[in-house]
Order: C-alpha cells, then sequence, then structure tokens
C-alpha cells in the first residue's frame, strides 16, 4: 500500500482545533504528519491527491448501526452495510447486538470480527448484549464478551425493564471500562404505540407512543449512573424532557451522555400525516432553504417514517437542536436500522421500526445544522469524530494528530445531490429522504490508509 498525500484541502481536525489549510500524509496505516512538513516527508512513491476545495477531517464514527449480520442478511450485510458507510463518508461504525443469534457470547463476536476482516470496507466495532438473548431476564457474561473485543453492551432494540438488573449490568461494566448504550424505552408506558402521542397520533388514528416512555427510563439512567459510577449512554434522544434530563445530570458531573439521529432534528410527526409543515423552521425554511424551495412529496401513513423512538413534535425537535448546539448531546449516530421491502410495504401498525441513513446522515447534519447557521462545521464534524471517539475510548481514532490511524473523510460541503434508491450501497431501501435535495457529501472515504470509496 502506497503512501498517500493529501493536498491542498481544508483541514479540519476538532480534536487538535485545527481548520487551516494544509497537507495531509498516510503510509503504512498511519497518520504521518499534517502541515508543511507532510510534503517535505512524502516518498518519491506516494499517491497523490489534490483535494483544494474539500474538507478533509477524521474519519467519521458511527456508534450505532444495525448490520443485521448473523441472521438476517435478507435486509443487510456486513459487505452491503460498510459499503454504505464508506458511501457516507464513515471509516468506523458499532454494530448493534440484536442479530440472530444475539451478539451475547464471545463466539458471535469472534465470528464478527473474522467476517469484517474478510467482507468489510470499514473498521467494524462489536456490541455486545447487555442480557442474554436480549430478554431483560439474565445477564449476558459481560466479561467474556470484552475479553472478545466488544467496545460497548446495550440492549439496543429492546430496553432492559427490571432496574435491578440494570444496576448490575452497570456495576459489572465498571469492572471493564465498558460503556453501557441503552434504548430508552418503558414498555409499560408505551405499550403497543406506534407514533408520537399528539395531535398527528389522534387525527390518524395511530396508538401513542408518549414522550414519558423515554424519559422515564432516561431519569432512571441518570439515578443509576450516580448510584454506580458506571458510563451510560442514552441512544436516539428524540423528547424535550430527555434534554432537560441529561442537561441537568450532566452540569453535576453525572457520567451520563445521549446521541441524536438526523431523522430526529430534521424531521417531526408532521411527515406521518404527509405534511411538510416541518420544511419551515425560524422563518428561513428547513436547512435554510427558502420556503419557495421545491419540497418532497409522500404520501401519509408511510411506513419509511416509522422508527423507535418515534418522530416528535416540533418543540421536541427544537429541544435536541439546543442540545446539540449548548453541548448537552455530544455525538451524532444514525442508527442505521435496514428491512426488506416486503417488511414495510404492510399497513403502518404491523410495519418494523427504523430507516436507513448512513449515506444522508452526513448532509442532512451538514444542512440543518450548519445551513441554519445553529453550528459550525468544526462543531459538526467534532459530534462525528472526537465525540464518538472519546466515549468508546477509541485513542488513536477521531485525531489526526501523528500516530493515529489513518482514517480520513474528504467532505465536499458544497456539492448539490439528491438521494435515489437506485444509487444506495445499502441492501435495502427504507428511507424517507429519497427524492430530496441534499447539500454536501462524503467524496472519499480511506481507511487505514486505503481508499474505501471515492466519487
Amino acid at each position: 500500500m502506497k503512501p498517500l498525500l493529501l493536498l491542498h484541502g481544508r483541514v479540519i481536525d476538532p480534536q487538535q482545533k485545527l481548520d487551516a489549510v494544509a497537507d495531509v500524509l498516510l503510509a503504512h496505516g498511519k497518520v504521518v504528519a499534517v502541515g508543511p512538513e507532510a510534503a517535505a516527508k512524502a516518498p518519491p512513491d506516494a499517491d497523490r491527491l489534490d483535494v483544494q476545495g474539500k474538507v478533509v477531517c477524521p474519519g467519521l464514527i458511527d456508534l450505532h448501526v444495525h448490520l443485521r449480520e448473523p441472521g438476517q442478511s435478507a435486509k443487510e450485510t456486513i459487505a452491503t452495510g460498510t459499503a454504505a458507510a464508506a458511501r457516507g463518508g464513515f471509516t468506523t461504525i458499532v454494530c448493534m447486538p440484536n442479530t440472530a443469534p444475539v451478539i451475547d457470547t464471545p463466539g458471535t463476536v469472534s465470528w464478527i470480527h473474522e467476517k469484517s476482516k474478510a467482507e468489510a470496507r470499514v473498521n467494524v466495532l462489536v456490541a455486545g448484549a447487555i442480557t442474554k438473548g436480549l430478554a431483560g431476564e439474565e445477564l449476558a457474561p459481560i466479561g467474556s464478551l470484552h475479553k472478545a473485543g466488544v467496545v460497548a453492551i446495550t440492549d439496543d432494540g429492546h430496553c432492559v425493564q427490571n432496574n435491578e438488573l440494570m444496576r448490575r449490568a452497570l456495576e459489572y461494566s465498571t469492572m471493564f471500562g465498558l460503556l453501557v448504550m441503552d434504548h430508552c424505552q418503558d414498555y409499560s408506558l408505551v405499550t403497543q404505540g406506534v407514533a408520537h402521542e399528539g395531535y398527528y397520533s389522534t387525527m390518524l388514528g395511530l396508538r401513542g407512543w408518549p414522550a414519558e416512555g423515554e424519559e422515564l427510563i432516561v431519569a432512571r439512567n441518570i439515578l443509576l449512573a450516580e448510584r454506580t459510577g458506571a458510563r451510560v449512554h442514552c441512544q436516539h434522544l428524540s423528547a424535550a424532557g430527555s434534554v432537560r434530563l441529561l442537561r441537568e445530570a450532566r452540569s453535576r458531573g453525572v457520567p451520563v451522555s445521549g446521541e441524536a439521529c438526523p431523522h430526529h432534528f430534521v424531521l417531526t410527526d408532521a411527515a406521518l400525516a404527509g405534511s411538510a409543515e416541518f420544511w419551515r423552521t425560524d422563518g428561513k425554511g428547513l436547512f435554510g432553504y427558502s420556503e419557495e424551495a421545491a419540497k418532497p412529496q409522500w404520501p401519509a401513513f408511510d411506513t419509511n417514517f416509522k422508527m423507535n423512538p418515534p418522530l416528535r413534535s416540533a418543540a421536541d425537535r427544537e429541544a435536541i437542536l439546543e442540545g446539540l448546539v449548548d453541548g448537552t448531546i455530544e455525538v451524532l449516530a444514525s442508527d442505521h436500522a435496514p428491512h426488506c421491502g416486503h417488511e414495510k410495504e404492510v399497513e403502518f401498525d404491523f410495519a418494523p421500526f427504523g430507516i436507513t441513513g448512513l449515506e444522508t446522515g452526513l448532509a442532512l447534519s451538514l444542512m440543518q445544522l450548519c445551513g441554519s447557521g445553529r453550528l459550525t462545521l468544526p462543531q459538526v464534524i467534532a459530534k462525528y469524530t472526537c465525540g464518538p471517539a472519546k466515549l468508546l475510548g477509541l485513542a488513536r481514532k477521531g485525531s489526526l494528530a501523528a500516530g493515529c490511524d489513518a482514517d480520513v473523510t474528504v467532505i465536499d460541503p458544497e456539492t448539490e445531490w439528491v438521494f435515489q434508491p437506485e444509487e444506495t450501497a445499502s441492501k435495502s431501501r427504507n428511507s424517507p429522504f429519497y427524492g430530496w435535495p441534499l447539500k454536501g457529501r462524503a467524496v472519499l472515504t480511506i481507511v487505514g490508509g486505503k481508499i474505501a470509496w471515492r466519487a
């Protein structure tokens, strides 16, 4: 593998507080130099790429991805999911354990590692289960999972309802320094809800999924984190109350964190009615587009807008945006959840929750957060790089410092494009963003010094 020299790009490395036009030299799978010395150190046989006008940043990290293997390869595979990740600019992803079989044994972790070595386009890290079979009844062998190489534990797709069991899981996690990630859902309150409990669920006759069903578990996790000292990460936050609780807890030094997904800070439950009402925000239009900009259209009850937690109200969306701006939420993630077409092509009540997101997450984040002026480009990049790297304890990722892994994403923040089903690398097509006018995308994804995808 030849050394690679990226020339004349705008290098943004939030970890080092670097934002300047510079060259970047990669060799032997590592970052060798950034700045004037990069060209000087480049050997004669190095490949040279001129990336003038583009943004060069550490490889993006997505800590919430469903690759579906083993057992659900009709929806996605490690090969197709990581290809989608590379197209989206992600160099490292964390796969969730709700597979068949569940990732609750060292053998399954080893299988994923071996499969990834053979087929993955990007780095695949593994999250193990908190409980056996994700059943919420008995702890998985957390120590053995840690020894097998998991970077976190979660029952994502499910939520541990037994508070005593969750407390013990947190206590065990501290013995191994593992992050505990939790899908926050109180089953007794949510019951069979399929849409945010509010105006639109009532109007459409859909069973309500109240915001309190998330907020109660967020509060529970904060109390247990404070009690045990364990690090708890609340996945895909969607409710205003969750952000308030997290903000207050973090101000007191409680070791809790949270993530936001683009669909929750872009869309609202108005989309379930086929309404583009959410397009108008802050008097400027979504993403800073004018209100006269062409808006995508879709039918009411479109199951591609069904996810868990559900799309919520405009007030909840604004709270998520405020949490991202003030630093309460330090991580962005996709919750990439592919499903077969026939599974989604049913009545809304019976469709599975989840959408794909690896290929659209960066563009939606840039447009909604930077385009609206809420965050700067370096701030958004930080939530995809050093934010998740710090949370997961990935010392050699999330930065372009010399000696770090040669994982790099090159972004064109000005390119305009439309996401089309035939262009996706994912095996599934359950995205609500097909046909949307998007701006900004990754044009080059480098993993370990090797080009994994190039526009």
